[in-house]
């Protein structure tokens, strides 16, 4: 009964990996973007609704309301300003400028809040759980985020296979110069991702608040689980980014439950398994010459 809860908790890991990986697969999808400050944009989120919410007599959960539009603006602004920029100079100066931004969201961080661990208050949910067994249990904020992602995922692929807008996401995806030579206006419609993409970050980082501790340091680590999901999924592929982190999350609590130091390097060694077996991914096309 131990090996089957350590599958349970690892698919609901899976989730909050999800989360965190889809912003990261929505940007790769429509620009070929890589955000290495991505781990740390969703630790701003948390640290935004610890110290703001209190202040607006909210709860952590309601700080949703206020630190998602933040991001989608932020999303907004950012992608026509530095990112669009760097784009204009090729991919490797994207890597460049995230990596940049990245080191210094996590040193303006460290000066503001220093290297304590923080975490957001969600009341009694935080130690409620269901048990199944006396061995099964699942707790409710993991079911909760495991939820979220799923409805997260939904929503965008609702989002681009039905809405106007989503389609000429797709559509600028395939093709920037004939869907420009259609009238659309790819800066914007690569705006409008980057908004939902930085919307989905905020949300992981809240999420990832209330199921953990963190602090200014935590967002290099979630990154590159975020980019193993996606990779293991299949590059631009929304459900097989869940399908990643699920993968990874079974695998860090499966050998977490044969030996906890194994833990961490179980999830690194099943990518970089799939990266050789498999390079476009689990969901992803074979391209053959």
């Amino acid at each position: 009964m131990n090996w089957v809860n350590a599958v349970i908790q690892g698919v609901l890991l899976g989730g909050l990996l999800a989360l965190f990986a889809c912003g990261l697969s929505l940007l790769f999808g429509t620009m070929k973007v890589i955000n290495l400050a991505h781990g740390d944009l969703a630790i701003v989120a948390a640290f935004l609704a610890v110290e703001f919410a209190p202040a607006l007599h909210l709860s952590g959960l309601l700080s949703i309301l206020f630190v998602v539009p933040i991001f989608v603006l932020l999303g907004y602004v950012g992608q026509r300003t530095l990112i669009q920029t760097a784009l204009d100079r090729g991919a490797f100066t994207v890597l460049l400028v995230t990596f940049g931004l990245s080191v210094i969201i996590e040193n303006l961080l460290l000066e503001a809040f220093s290297a304590d661990s923080h975490s957001i208050g969600i009341g009694s949910l935080v130690s409620g759980s269901i048990h199944v067994t006396d061995q099964i249990s699942i707790a409710y904020i993991s079911l909760g985020i495991f939820v979220l992602a799923v409805v997260v995922l939904l929503g965008l692929q609702y989002f681009l296979s039905r809405s106007r807008t989503g389609r000429m996401i797709r559509a600028v995806a395939d093709d920037s110069e004939a869907a420009q030579l259609s009238g659309v206006g790819y800066r914007h419609v690569f705006g409008v991702a980057a908004a939902v993409a930085f919307g989905t970050v905020a949300l992981a980082g809240i999420a990832f608040g209330t199921y953990s501790s963190f602090n200014a340091s935590s967002g290099v680590n979630w990154l590159l689980y975020a980019f193993e999901a996606v990779v293991i999924g299949g590059l631009g592929s929304l459900w097989g980014t869940l399908l990643g982190g699920i993968i990874i999350g079974v695998s860090q609590t499966v050998a977490g439950q044969y030996d906890p130091s194994l833990q961490i390097i179980a999830g690194h060694v099943v990518f970089l398994a799939v990266l050789a077996i498999r390079p476009e991914g689990i969901t992803g096309r074979r391209v053959t010459l």
